[in-house]
């Protein structure tokens, strides 16, 4: 298992939850990638501690959804499916919706500049071509926004979608061809902000959430069809 995740101590936090968290961030960054066995022994000898916690982590990340157990096989990491795709993005355009609407009533002048900062490491980020930094840019970008509402009880539901949110988006940034599309809608959803035009700024919301679900669906559905493809070569 050739992974570069390590666990990071955390003096606040139980071993239990310091494993989870450090496996979970590995899934959701795909350095444990869709359908990778975990392998209770080899995860311990790696992040230096006991089976338990490790088997503890793993429960907990099935009940999230990350880790799937077959019998007699064992742990593997979930492979992203069009139904969670489909699941996590239905609520985030009605999240996300609310959001602009609130934002454009409520942001400040230091919010919009805080704003065109973001859009500019963003715009950075895509030009250096690393996906990590563009996903963490991008993510920037829609935190400046959810802080805008002035509504803490929405800024942590998107929050907590924002964590299952983040295998899509990094399976959205890998076709090159986009990113210079979500520089685009970025810029337009900036745009309407400024304006405080709140029916294009839902549009411009909707349409870029709609365009992620498009390419990360085809990119599903390639990635379910090389198996039976290289099968088929096989005979």
């Amino acid at each position: 298992m050739e992974n570069n995740f390590k666990v990071n101590m955390n003096e606040y936090l139980p071993l239990r939850d310091v494993v989870f968290n450090t496996l979970r961030q590995a899934i959701l960054k795909g350095e444990l990638a869709p359908g990778e066995r975990l392998m209770e022994i080899q995860l311990a000898e790696k992040l230096g501690v006991s089976r338990t916690p490790i088997r503890e982590a793993i429960r907990k990340l099935e009940l999230e959804g990350l880790v799937l157990m077959i019998p007699r096989k064992g742990a593997e990491v979930a492979r992203i499916s069009e139904k969670s795709l489909r699941d996590v993005l239905e609520v985030r355009r009605s999240l996300e919706e609310l959001a602009i609407e609130l934002a454009c009533q409520r942001m400040s002048e230091d919010d919009m500049a805080e704003l065109e900062r973001v859009q500019d490491n963003f715009k950075n980020a895509i030009a250096r071509g690393e996906a990590m930094s563009i996903a963490q840019s991008d993510e920037q970008f829609h935190d400046v926004i959810y802080q805008g509402t002035r509504n803490d009880k929405l800024v942590q539901m998107l929050g907590n979608l924002r964590e299952q949110m983040y295998r899509y988006r990094l399976e959205y940034i890998k076709d090159e061809d986009k990113r210079r599309v979500l520089l685009v809608e970025h810029e337009h959803i900036l745009s309407t902000l400024k304006n405080r035009n709140i029916a294009e700024a839902k549009k411009a919301a909707r349409e870029h959430i709609d365009n992620q679900e498009i390419t990360v669906s085809r990119n599903i559905k390639e990635q379910e069809q090389e198996p039976a493809a290289l099968a088929r070569g096989r005979k």
